[in-house]
């Protein structure tokens, strides 16, 4: 999931990565607490104070990517006594690559475009459904995807404008496929699009030889997580956003 995601920056402390990418996405710009299992209570303050700093000289809040589990207890403990909120809990779900089919587009839909980089009518259909910021920012993202290996699907309406898009990052080093930016446009949902985008991605990755699948939704979305049920996806873990509040300035007279 990180090497399909790669942030900009990365600095190791300890067992923690801090990532940044000018604040263009969470998941680029937050802390991986990678081997959280291995420090002590004693080491957390202080991994956290370095951890300000880092973030501080760059202008960004401290934000945790972080799950939900027994190994993460200590540090939640800590973030929850420091007033770090909770946002933004996020499924991962998935699947095998012959678990069942994928989702045959119909033909009423047509054909997926499928292409190694994200075109210009890619990135703005993903933009104007997930992005936050203007053409900078999604600037910034790009340089985000390009980070790994990835196979981009495109599907336009039948006046062929651009309507629904989805990314499958293929990490080097692993058989396994991420789903992202799975985005179709408000005004046309509910046409069969998002699921021929997904039928595409699966195939594309099992000619690919991946072995296995895994993708991210957020736990709010249960539209997204009928679709990617019925396509044989089932939840192998959750985490969560665990960000720092706002210092407020002391006020003085």
């Amino acid at each position: 999931m990180d090497a399909a995601w790669p942030a900009l920056e990365r600095h190791h402390a300890g067992g923690w990565i801090f990532r940044a990418a000018a604040g263009v996405t969470q998941r680029a710009n937050s802390i991986w607490p990678r081997n959280t299992a291995h420090h002590t209570g004693e080491d957390l303050p202080a991994l956290l104070r370095q951890a300000r700093s880092w973030y501080r000289s760059r202008r960004l809040p401290v934000i945790f990517q972080l799950f939900e589990d027994a190994e993460a207890a200590p540090l939640h403990g800590l973030l929850d006594a420091e007033g770090f909120t909770r946002q933004s809990e996020t499924l991962v779900l998935t699947r095998g690559a012959t678990q069942v089919p994928g989702p045959a587009a119909t033909r009423a839909i047509p054909a997926v475009e499928l292409t190694p980089e994200p075109s210009e009518d890619w990135l703005r259909v993903w933009w104007q459904v997930d992005g936050r910021g203007g053409d900078e920012a999604m600037a910034i993202a790009r340089e985000v995807l390009l980070g790994c290996p990835s196979v981009y699907a495109l599907v336009r309406d039948n006046d062929g404008r651009p309507a629904a898009v989805g990314r499958l990052a293929l990490p080097a080093g692993t058989n396994l496929g991420g789903l992202y930016c799975m985005a179709t446009l408000p005004e046309t949902r509910r046409r069969g699009f998002a699921s021929a985008i997904l039928g595409s991605l699966l195939q594309a990755g099992n000619h690919r030889g991946v072995t296995g699948f895994w993708l991210l939704v957020t736990a709010a979305n249960h539209g997204a997580q009928e679709l990617y049920a019925k396509a044989g996806f089932e939840e192998a873990g959750r985490y969560l956003y665990r960000q720092e509040r706002p210092r407020r300035a002391p006020a003085g007279c």
